[in-house]
């Protein structure tokens, strides 16, 4: 029998400690403020949050092959809510009767962890079997194996500790060993007070959250339903901190979820920090396309605009614009400064045949703000953003020219969302027609994201990642001109 990971007791590792947490870092900033706006005046981001918890809900049983729902239905689902006839024959794996039991109690345990943050109630055992409780409410059997080995169903123990193993074994012989039933009261013992422990050191919530999750799963405390009641746990923890559920969807389950989690369970929780990073910024670059004045009555839009407008008056909103331009500019020098670096390895590499040039305007520069504006529109538009036209935007034109070819790769820095603090490091690249018979410019897409990052606070700790982005940006770009050689 191949054993995957002999259980261990759990415990807090300077490997989790330094964990790279910059990805959610450089635009967490930004998300709390805008965070406060929306939800005093937002009805869309009330729309938002249920939608989010619909989507933990459907996908967390999907995860966990409880059920099956196509993609679309799922989006329907999610907007509209669960609805019984949203759903057709066809639609799903089990009995629609069935699949919307599951559905209401994901749906209300996800409720139930919203409402314990507005309570303040602290993480205990009680609740966490309570949770367990509420999550598995109309499932009555969990796998198990008889003396033979053989898989067979046993009555599913709600609310309470598992009473014997539940090792899994995979389709190659693959055995993993959790937690036995005897140490799991202590370890939960354990788990919780190294929890407080992390709160009171101020750990980022985001290490936390992450492992907590990593340490129940190896302890694995029910029959079944450990792995909805975990996310649930976490996502508690993140929502404490103004921050998102975890939802993992079933296209990430195997290849970044479980493997991630596999890689900690061998002291590199790198990747599945990373990875729950991911789902925070996910959530939050989309909630920072959420308009904070709702479409309602007259009186009170007009009431908001004349309250905005006032605010924009003050010296304080001043001191912030000054605030925003220097660390825009910041951004700007950041960019500049690796970029020519890279344009001077070039052509240390390179004969005369071929030249390399930059230019750029900065976001201080009024007479270049037109530079790459439609540019900036579609790439916005290609990936699903509202790219805010009025506020400063800066520029990089970092060209290559040989034989009778000239490629252009435009890279902008404008602002991301509804927020004046948050902007994107876009990118794209340009053929430049210069042939007798070439009339027209032509621009080859580059399947690249847009780097989003908050500049509301310190921005040298976000040069890292921005040089991490351009460096990206680069090698997609020579490697698209090398194919076109």
């Amino acid at each position: 029998m191949a054993l995957h990971r002999l259980w261990k007791y759990i415990s807090f590792s300077d490997n989790w400690k330094n964990c790279d947490t910059s990805l959610l870092d450089d635009i967490a900033p930004s998300w709390f403020a805008r965070r406060e706006v929306l939800q005093a005046n937002s009805k869309e981001y009330e729309d938002f949050i249920n939608k989010l918890k619909r989507r933990h809900a459907i996908e967390t049983g999907i995860v966990e092959r409880m059920y099956d729902i196509d993609k679309g239905v799922t989006e329907t689902l999610i907007n509209e809510g669960f609805i019984s006839s949203l759903v057709s024959h066809g639609d799903t794996n089990i009995p629609k009767q069935a699949l919307f039991n599951h559905l209401q109690d994901h749906l209300d345990a996800v409720d139930f962890i919203f409402d314990i943050v507005k309570d303040d109630r602290p993480l205990t055992k009680g609740f966490i079997c309570e949770l367990h409780q509420l999550t598995t409410r109309h499932q009555e059997y969990a796998e198990g194996r008889d003396q033979f080995g053989n898989k067979t169903k046993i009555p599913l123990i709600k609310g309470r500790f598992k009473e014997h193993e539940n090792n899994p074994t995979r389709d190659d012989g693959t055995t993993i060993l959790y937690c036995p039933p005897e140490h799991v009261e202590a370890e939960m013992d354990r788990l919780i007070e190294i929890y407080n422990e992390l709160n009171e050191q101020k750990i980022s919530p985001l290490i936390t959250a992450t492992w907590v999750h990593h340490a129940f799963t190896t302890i694995h405390p029910f029959q079944d339903g450990n792995g909805r009641v975990v996310r649930l746990v976490a996502s508690l923890i993140l929502i404490k901190n103004n921050y998102f559920p975890i939802t993992v969807l079933r296209e990430e389950a195997k290849v970044k979820y479980i493997q991630a989690l596999e890689e900690a369970d061998f002291e590199r929780p790198q990747k599945l920090v990373t990875y729950f990073a991911e789902i925070q910024k996910r959530n939050i670059e989309e909630a920072l396309n959420i308009k904070e004045v709702s479409n309602t009555s007259l009186n009170e839009v007009t009431n908001i605009f004349k309250q905005k407008i006032l605010e924009k008056q003050r010296e304080k909103q001043k001191k912030y614009e000054r605030m925003l331009a220097d660390n825009r500019l910041q951004v700007f020098e950041y960019c500049n400064k690796f970029l020519n670096e890279y344009k001077r390895k070039l052509e240390a590499e390179f004969d005369e045949s071929v030249s390399f040039y930059i230019g750029s305007g900065n976001p201080n520069d009024a007479t270049k703000q037109h530079y790459y504006y439609e540019q900036i529109v579609s790439y916005a538009n290609k990936h699903n953003y509202y790219f805010n036209r009025t506020l400063p935007k800066a520029y990089f034109k970092f060209g290559i020219r040989f034989d009778s070819r000239k490629y252009e790769l435009g890279i902008t820095l404008h602002h991301f969302g509804y927020d004046d603090s948050v902007i994107a490091i876009g990118a794209f690249l340009e053929y430049k027609g210069i042939l007798l018979d070439e009339n027209s410019d032509t621009t080859i897409p580059l399947d690249i994201k847009p780097h989003v990052i908050s500049i509301k606070d310190e921005i040298s700790s976000k040069e890292k990642n921005i040089r991490l982005h351009l460096e990206n940006i680069l090698t997609v770009m020579i490697a698209q001109i090398a194919s076109e050689i």
